[in-house]
């Protein structure tokens, strides 16, 4: 078998999302996918990644992955480098499956156990749709109250109770929330003043007032605070009982973040924004995490997600990995999740499962009750649906032997 074209597509009303296919001589395709400067990773794809693949193995997974991550730049960090290694290395895995005619899940070893727990990411349905970057001018926060049932991020902002209630309703008991983001785009992330503080801990107080200890509450900071502002932070949350604390500094120092940890005494999880087990491995040896997050699309793909997966738990460090992002990033990360054994949580956005991945792609993994289910498709399990790619805001571009 080998790789005979690749192909990279994008749609205009998704404007963040590039999804790769990997044609084979078999008639075999596989479905890979990343987030963020897609027009860039396209080009990087087609310019550079192509002439190294094509009429290459596609069951070599472990080579291509080496060198595509091993370039002479871009072999550290999330850019455009590693974000087209991931893409490409979910598609190797997606072939793999299908040509064996088993789920990926299966082919890293099997199922660590039935079924993992998720929580809901209180995002809505246009949550950084648009490649304007992780701001809250792009939350995409509703004109108007008929948009859908799951608006879940203007509600964690004003109706934080009435939130906590429904996901508990529908058997999740984890969720995340970022109501202090304004104020550090405000103070470039170097300080917050009482009130901005009162403002953004109202929501935790809600959801404990509501529901008390039923439900877990992550918060996020996006990497947005210096450390002394962060500390301020996470020392008004301690009552509140927050379950992790996720990224609340840039993720370029674990021994700041170590330092931060020690001082708060709160759970720390990070980071979405690293790459490879490298990166992974000073923080884990910084005793800077209690929580190890990865993203598929970001740290080089499913490959090396299960690499750094084996790598925390070394450290006896569960594994949640990451997904705000895509249709097939989400069906990746849980495959690594069932199979993992230091797997803990994975990451959903309801507002997504039930609202636009699903005009993009022809199933989703089965969620029901708080809980995610193995596939037994073949491969990854789910397929770009042909009629919405078919449409004028889909652009494409072929490499071809």
């Amino acid at each position: 078998m080998k790789i005979e074209a690749i192909e990279t597509l994008r749609l205009s009303e998704f404007g963040n999302l590039l999804w790769v296919h990997l044609h084979t001589d078999t008639g075999i395709v596989g479905l890979g996918e990343t987030f963020f400067g897609p027009q860039a990773v396209e080009a990087h794809i087609h310019e550079t990644v192509a002439p190294l693949l094509l009429g290459r193995d596609p069951l070599e997974i472990e080579r291509i992955s080496r060198q595509l991550q091993r370039g002479y730049l871009g072999f550290t960090g999330t850019g455009v480098e590693m974000r087209a290694a991931s893409a490409i290395d979910l598609a190797l895995w997606d072939i793999f499956g299908k040509s064996t005619g088993l789920p990926v899940w299966q082919l890293l070893g099997g199922l660590a156990r039935p079924s993992v727990r998720i929580y809901n990411t209180c995002a809505g349905y246009k949550y950084i749709r648009s490649n304007d970057g992780q701001r809250s001018d792009n939350w995409g926060l509703p004109q108007k109250s008929d948009t859908g049932p799951y608006e879940d991020l203007d509600a964690f902002l004003n109706r934080a109770d009435e939130l906590a209630r429904s996901l508990l309703d529908q058997g999740i008991t984890a969720m995340k929330i970022w109501p202090f983001d304004p104020a550090a785009e405000a103070s470039d992330g170097r300080f917050i003043s009482d009130d901005d503080l009162e403002i953004a801990l109202e929501p935790f107080r809600k959801i404990r007032a509501a529901v008390g200890g039923k439900m877990e509450i992550m918060c996020e900071l996006h990497s947005l605070w210096d450390p002394g502002t962060a500390e301020r932070i996470m020392t008004a949350l301690a009552p509140l009982r927050p379950y992790w604390i996720e990224d609340p500094i840039k993720m370029t120092s674990a021994k700041d973040l170590a330092c931060l940890r020690q001082r708060t005494r709160l759970p720390v999880c990070g980071s979405e924004t690293l790459a490879t087990r490298s990166a992974f491995r000073e923080f884990l040896e910084a005793d800077a995490l209690d929580f190890v997050m990865l993203d598929l699309a970001w740290c080089g793909g499913l490959s090396e997600a299960k690499k750094i997966a084996t790598l925390a738990e070394t450290w006896n460090k569960p594994v949640a990995p990451h997904d705000c992002t895509g249709p097939v990033v989400l069906t990746a990360s849980c495959h690594l999740s069932l199979n993992a054994t230091n797997g803990l949580i994975q990451e959903t956005v309801r507002a997504f499962t039930t609202g636009w991945y699903t005009e993009v792609v022809d199933t989703l993994p089965k969620i029901e009750r708080g809980r995610v289910y193995p596939s037994r498709v073949p491969g990854l399990g789910l397929a770009l649906k042909p009629e919405r790619f078919a449409m004028p805001d889909c652009h494409r571009r072929l490499s071809a032997a």
